[in-house]
């Protein structure tokens, strides 16, 4: 899933990307709320990581005019503000998530997934798809039951069809999920992944629909395989 990480500070700006892309999150980083009022205007994140103490505009008032205009991206709150107030007036302004500095990237981590499931409607740990199993937690996959090894990005494109398992997916929306702002893109990337996909997994698992992109496979159980 692609984040966007809204800090100013360098070091924990660089920190939190490293540690999230480790995880397995394809993340962009920029450093003030207008930037980032530009990106979320032309580019669609999964979640947002925002502190509150940015330069110019306060983070919290970003977040209310986000919110005002309709932007529904989930936020996650990460802001060095520990008071119940200012917890409760980010919470009230629009945030899914309120986080404390200093923080470790585990836990981070695991309220960035947390507030993902939900946002998609499936807040369970375990996503299940026919044979296919996909625990969230780990990012381990399982056909049959039996662990498939995946590539990271492999992996990254498989949650996206995941969680959206009643949508034709754009062959520029995927993009954009798994590739961040600085990355080089391959030409032919997505499709030797989607190939990948289908060869470790099995050939059903992704539907091409011509001329507009992919969708998940439809499920199917062990003994249709």
């Amino acid at each position: 899933m692609r984040l966007l990480v809204v800090e100013d500070d360098p070091l924990l700006g660089d920190g939190l990307c490293r540690g999230l892309r480790a995880l397995g999150f394809s993340v962009d980083w920029l450093s003030d709320g207008a930037a980032a009022d530009a990106a979320l205007g032309g580019t669609d994140f999964d979640l947002l990581v925002l502190d509150l103490g940015l330069p110019g505009r306060d983070g919290l008032d970003w977040l209310k005019r986000w919110r005002q205009r309709g932007v529904r991206v989930p936020v996650l709150i990460l802001t060095a503000r520990g008071d119940v107030a200012q917890r409760i007036a980010g919470l009230d302004a629009g945030a899914d998530d309120y986080l404390v500095k200093p923080v470790q990237i585990g836990e981070l981590a695991a309220r960035v997934r947390a507030v993902l499931r939900r946002s998609h409607g499936r807040p369970e740990p375990v996503w299940r798809h026919g044979s296919l199993r996909y625990e969230t937690e780990s990012r381990r996959v399982f056909w049959e039951d039996r662990e498939v090894e995946l590539a990271p990005r492999e992996v990254a494109l498989l949650q996206v069809l995941l969680a959206h398992p009643q949508r034709v997916l754009s062959r520029t929306t995927l993009q954009d999920k798994l590739y961040a702002f600085e990355q080089d893109i391959d030409s032919n990337a997505l499709e030797v992944h989607v190939h990948h996909l289908r060869r470790k997994l099995h050939p059903s698992v992704v539907r091409t629909v011509r001329g507009v992109g992919y969708a998940l496979g439809a499920a199917m159980a062990d003994d249709e395989r």
